[in-house]
């Protein structure tokens, strides 16, 4: 059984959790790091964080390999994925699917996810189990053991995989098309699974490559929270991972984007759609190459057009024009390279889609000729606040904020420090980059609408 769960870069979840989840202290709560946690660097070059939690017995830890997706070779852009259900089948000391029979008998949990710029493995178990995953995961860094018997059928359950999650998704397919034309050269444009095709053609020697080439002790970070010290995690990474060579020096080396030219559509028809859908793309800042605040302005307008009920978004085009069914936004700044600002909106049933677009049209214009409110910016500070307040409390969440910021090239200062930066938007800076980046030349728009009857009864 395939472990692993894909993370798409436009997801608007994990954008979500992201953002809320480190902005746990806002204005008026005083300075304060959003939770405890302590970094360290192994001779090796492996950076290891803790993060302390000691609300219940129990530690979950993850690493993170700097090589994504977006890392493969030209053709063989998705054997990031397909190598990370291979790090499951076996080493030199531990047995095909032996590290998660050892997990799961002693209660806990474990799996893997690959997006476009990380892979990463993470287990949730009890505090006394910490040395076991420990081991194991050290062990996996640099003893893979791997052959044909064992690849080619995995190979078979990525294409059952991509059959499933988006050959037979309409809504995955529109997404696919929709970044296949908002990048134009950078591999973010490829899909993270990879293209049935080139999926077809993965060999072993493909896998151990990528294996060879980024799974190196410089390249990762491990992350520990839960019921721990700094020094019960310092003793056993030394002892573990501390012996892993620290091996060559990893760099990307990625195509980058053009300036966008000309504003781009795409059209999806389904006939298994029964709800028609949009979604509008911009690419934009991204946290590690924005000027100034540009991200968090950014995070803050998404929070103003659609949090919740009290978005300007819903207010207008749900509650008062009773045009569409749904619409949100989301804005992925944590990408390595390109960020992205999206739109997705959904017509009320029986609706009218280029209704719906015209009016999110209306919306986005009347941001740039007006911008936000000082007010706007407050309460969307403050809807922002109070939905992280139980994130504090969580111990995993904190361990996949910093492998994520970590993974894509930021620091621990740079998650610590969220609450002050948020604090430094204001509605000038807001429409400053919204006029920067919703430009028709900067924007795909894709739409997803049912196949007629009649066109779909056709060969």
């Amino acid at each position: 059984m395939a472990r692993s769960i894909i993370a798409r870069p436009a997801a608007k979840a994990a954008g979500l959790f992201l953002g809320a989840a480190l902005l746990c202290a806002l204005p008026g709560s005083g300075r304060a790091d959003i939770f405890e946690a302590h970094e360290f660097m192994l001779d090796n070059g492996l950076d290891v964080v803790v993060v302390p939690n000691h609300l219940s017995p129990v530690v979950v830890q993850a690493v993170v390999y700097k090589a994504g997706a977006a890392d493969g070779l030209p053709g063989k852009n998705g054997i990031a994925h397909f190598l990370e259900h291979l790090m499951f089948k076996g080493t030199k000391t531990l047995a095909q699917g032996q590290f998660s029979k050892e997990v799961d008998r002693r209660g806990g949990s474990d799996n893997a996810y690959t997006s476009q710029d990380v892979t990463v493995y993470h287990q949730e178990i009890a505090k006394e189990h910490l040395e076991l995953i420990m081991r194991m995961e050290a062990d996996r860094m640099v003893n893979l053991k791997i052959a044909d018997p064992i690849v080619l059928p995995e190979r078979d359950v990525i294409l059952q995989e991509r059959g499933e999650r988006i050959d037979n998704e309409p809504g995955a397919r529109l997404s696919e098309a929709v970044d296949a034309v908002l990048y134009r050269n950078h591999p973010y444009r490829l899909p993270v699974i990879g293209w049935r095709h080139e999926i077809e053609g993965y060999t072993t020697e493909d896998a151990l490559a990528f294996y060879d080439r980024f799974y190196e002790p410089s390249n990762a970070v491990l992350v520990i929270g839960g019921d721990v010290t700094v020094e019960e995690v310092r003793t056993l990474a030394e002892k573990y991972f501390g012996p892993v060579s620290k091996g060559k020096t990893v760099t990307r080396q990625r195509l980058q984007e053009p300036p966008p030219s000309a504003p781009r559509r795409v059209a999806l028809t389904d006939p298994r759609v029964r709800q028609p859908y949009l979604i509008r793309s911009y690419q934009a800042p991204n946290f590690r190459n924005a000027k100034g605040n540009e991200g968090y302005a950014l995070t803050v307008l998404s929070e103003i057009l659609t949090g919740g009920t009290a978005g300007r978004l819903y207010h207008r085009m749900v509650i008062e024009q009773q045009s569409a069914l749904g619409i949100d936004t989301g804005y992925d700044g944590g990408a390595y390279d390109v960020g992205r600002f999206n739109f997705y909106a959904t017509p009320r049933q029986g609706g009218d889609l280029a209704a719906v677009e015209k009016a999110m049209d209306g919306e986005i214009a009347a941001l740039l000729k007006d911008g936000v409110t000082d007010q706007e910016v407050t309460d969307a500070k403050r809807r922002l606040q109070i939905a992280a307040v139980k994130a504090r409390d969580s111990v995993s969440g904190p361990v996949f904020m910093v492998s994520e910021a970590l993974g894509k090239g930021r620091t621990l200062a740079d998650v610590q420090a969220w609450p002050e930066r948020i604090d430094t938007v204001t509605a000038a800076d807001i429409l400053a980059i919204a006029t920067q980046i919703f430009r028709p030349a900067n924007s795909v728009t894709g739409t997803l609408l049912p196949k007629p009857a009649q066109e779909a009864a056709q060969p």
